[in-house]
């Protein structure tokens, strides 16, 4: 084992360039893991650990200790321990400390907040509401809010889209997901009639105004010809919801959820949900297992003669 390469901060080096460079994670993703380790960092220097192999689990769990006294909420707290674990996990499996601190430090409990979601009712108002007829905005506003609650794509990944990764035949797209990694996702008949119409009419005339061949690539564009942004649509979404008579707060994630909720509550398998929605984890996926189960007891609750 070279003890050489393993003062804090040189092995935090080494943890940031191989989530950058070996698992191709984004630079936000790895601004954050340098945020949350490089806290415990700076913590371990101040009670004289220079050297990643000197920390032990009684460092890790005072290093919890002070998020509490700081009043860091306990999911920031299982963030920052679960970000702890990897570095440490990395640095054993390189050899460059014997056993890794973190393993006996149990994350703290949290309760799981449960996502939001329309209802089918809301969802059909909603995109019913963007003016189809008109040939333009309508008519793509349409074709984005048909994929977004078809695909259950994220909206950085809806406004990413570009023209190669839609498979009419198929009925499939290839959707951009967190690290780049790419997935399929199947598209229903609905959102393939919506899109199809966008494309062979309306999108003309945004491409038109294009002033880039680069910006002609993406499937969706906006009024002066470049890729549709985030931003602008969360702004068309908000209007369409107006429209739509929902009072509620939105968001381009509530259709993600609507999207996972509704195909579980009618039976969907969560291995499917869970590739269609790109997460790593099936812990993630689970969490609609939840809303369905929520679901099943209102359905219970006001049909059941003795509920």
């Amino acid at each position: 084992m070279d003890r050489s390469v393993t003062k804090m901060d040189q092995a935090l080096q080494m943890f940031l360039d191989h989530l950058k460079v070996e698992r191709r994670l984004s630079p936000a993703t790895v601004a954050a893991y340098a945020q949350d380790v490089g806290a415990f960092v700076a913590f371990s220097q101040t009670r004289g650990h220079a050297e990643a192999h000197a920390v032990q689990a009684i460092d890790v769990l005072e290093f919890v200790a002070k998020l509490t006294d700081d009043r860091i909420s306990a999911r920031s707290q299982a963030r920052k321990l679960i970000a702890l674990r990897q570095f440490f996990r990395f640095l054993k499996d390189e050899r460059l400390i014997a056993s890794n601190p973190t393993e006996d430090v149990d994350l703290p409990r949290f309760g799981r907040k449960l996502p939001t979601f329309l209802t089918l009712t809301e969802v059909d108002a909603l995109l019913a509401a963007p003016a189809r007829g008109d040939g333009g905005q309508g008519l793509r506003d349409a074709a984005m809010l048909e994929t977004l609650y078809a695909t259950g794509l994220r909206v950085s990944e809806l406004v990413k889209l570009k023209l190669g990764d839609v498979n009419m035949q198929a009925g499939y797209l290839r959707a951009l997901g967190k690290g780049n990694k790419e997935r399929l996702v199947p598209l229903g008949q609905t959102a393939m009639q919506t899109l199809r119409l966008y494309m062979e009419t309306a999108r003309a005339g945004f491409a038109a105004k294009a002033r880039s061949t680069k910006a002609l690539e993406y499937l969706f564009l906006s009024r002066l010809g470049g890729p549709m942004t985030r931003q602008a649509f969360w702004k068309q979404l908000g209007q369409y919801a107006i429209k739509a008579g929902i009072t509620r707060a939105i968001s381009p994630h509530k259709l993600r959820h609507s999207f996972a909720t509704h195909l579980v509550e009618r039976g969907a398998d969560l291995r499917a949900v869970q590739a269609m929605l790109g997460h790593a984890d099936i812990g993630t996926t689970e969490i609609y297992t939840h809303l369905s189960r929520s679901h099943l007891r209102q359905v219970y609750n006001k049909f059941h003669p003795r509920s």
